[in-house]
């Protein structure tokens, strides 16, 4: 573990990405504001500038902990040799937590959301989202592999079944498709795969 000035800055500032989520997953991403984040975070409204000059970097520090927070659900529910698990398993519960199934998911998804709105309008946030996707497609299309080979194409799977996820995540967050719909058709998708 971490210590020093930098182990507690590192702290306020997953701090002030909670209070984002907070505020995202109770009134939406709208309602973001330096002030909203400081009164809900507990800190003055210097202490964001101080961390996060712009509301940009706010939305892009609650994706980053949103990503994390994501990470360690998904760990915890693989258990604790994750990367011994079933590729079929991991897949699956990779994918699956796409899908908004709760407040904290909700909260997380909408902000991945509004970042890639950002992306389309930022070229340094769609560049930064291009990395992201392009080692998330890769390490799917790894998985895909481990139980499949080269008999498929693995990249092309792995781009259709993380936009379908992202997809019906949209549709959920929208009203348009119930969460156990969309997560019944992510499932069927990899029933698919593994047919």
């Amino acid at each position: 573990m971490a210590r020093g000035p930098g182990a507690h800055q590192e702290q306020r500032r997953a701090e002030i990405a909670d209070a984002v989520l907070a505020i995202v997953a109770d009134r939406g991403l709208q309602a973001v504001s330096l002030t909203e984040v400081a009164a809900r975070a507990g800190v003055s409204h210097g202490r964001v500038q101080h961390y996060f000059p712009a509301k940009e970097q706010l939305i892009a520090a609650a994706f980053d902990r949103g990503n994390a927070l994501s990470s360690a659900r998904i760990d915890a529910e693989l258990g604790h040799d994750a990367a011994g698990a079933p590729a079929r398993q991991v897949l699956t519960v990779v994918l699956c937590e796409l899908i908004p199934y709760d407040a904290a998911t909700r909260a997380h998804l909408r902000v991945r959301q509004s970042f890639a709105a950002l992306a389309l309008a930022d070229e340094a946030i769609a560049g930064r989202l291009r990395a992201d996707y392009d080692r998330f497609h890769r390490q799917m299309a790894d998985l895909i592999r481990r139980d499949h080979g080269h008999d498929r194409d693995a990249e092309a799977e792995a781009v259709s079944l993380v936009a379908l996820a992202e997809g019906l995540a949209y549709y959920v967050l929208i009203g348009l498709t119930p969460a156990g719909s969309a997560r019944d058709r992510v499932l069927a998708a990899i029933a698919a795969l593994y047919a």
